[in-house]
């Protein structure tokens, strides 16, 4: 079995809200973002400043469309790496690097158990879930573990939605949350040099940090 199957059907249980629903979730995105979701992945990897010898881990990775654009990037030298709590989720991501010829590593894993040794990654990316994250506590521990994993002087970046008024954040957010909320969390957890901006779509931003060890 290659490296990027290496995954099993075992749900991970986690307190953060999960999504089974992967045959629809790349429909479901092309919509809301009236097919420029792609784009937006392509912000994220240019914001985090990934070189092609970078160890990358994406958590909450989805079907893998991003980890899938960042190793196109990273090519033979670097590693990609994506967890996800859903099964569904790292096996549908898991088909999507096979038909691609892609070595991307996929497993079930949780924010707040990431199922990597310390000082792996130099470069941890998270799109549109952290607001799937109930609760200050598991969001510290989140950040906390991603600290963890994370090289000294390694770079986390946070896209997400960032409501631009409070009807909107009750209508659309799961917990009332922002990237420019996550900051304090991410000063918890070691994070320096933390700073925040727009990433050209409305409604999401980005946080971004480097992992003081």
């Amino acid at each position: 079995m290659s490296l990027s199957m290496q995954h099993n059907k075992t749900e991970l249980k986690t307190t953060g809200r999960v999504i089974h629903w992967a045959w629809v979730y790349d429909i479901g995105m092309n919509i809301l973002f009236l097919g420029k979701r792609k784009k937006l992945d392509e912000k994220a990897i240019l914001l985090a400043e990934i070189k092609p010898v970078d160890k990358v881990l994406d958590v909450g990775c989805g079907t893998g469309n991003l980890a899938i654009d960042v190793k196109k990037l990273a090519g033979d030298k670097g590693e990609v790496f994506g967890i996800d709590p859903a099964a569904e989720m790292i096996e549908f991501a898991s088909n999507k690097a096979t038909k691609a010829k892609l070595d991307i590593k996929f497993r079930i894993g949780a924010i707040e158990n990431i199922p990597f040794p310390d000082n792996y990654f130099d470069v941890v990316l998270s799109t549109l879930m952290i607001h799937h994250l109930p609760g200050d506590e598991l969001k510290l521990k989140g950040f906390s573990e991603i600290h963890r994993v994370l090289k000294p002087r390694g770079t986390l970046l946070v896209v997400d939605i960032d409501p631009p008024n409070a009807l909107i954040a009750f209508l659309i957010s799961h917990h009332n949350t922002s990237p420019r909320q996550y900051q304090p969390f991410m000063e918890k957890s070691g994070f320096r040099e933390v700073e925040f901006g727009g990433t050209g779509f409305r409604m999401f931003s980005f946080i971004k940090g480097m992992a003081e060890k």
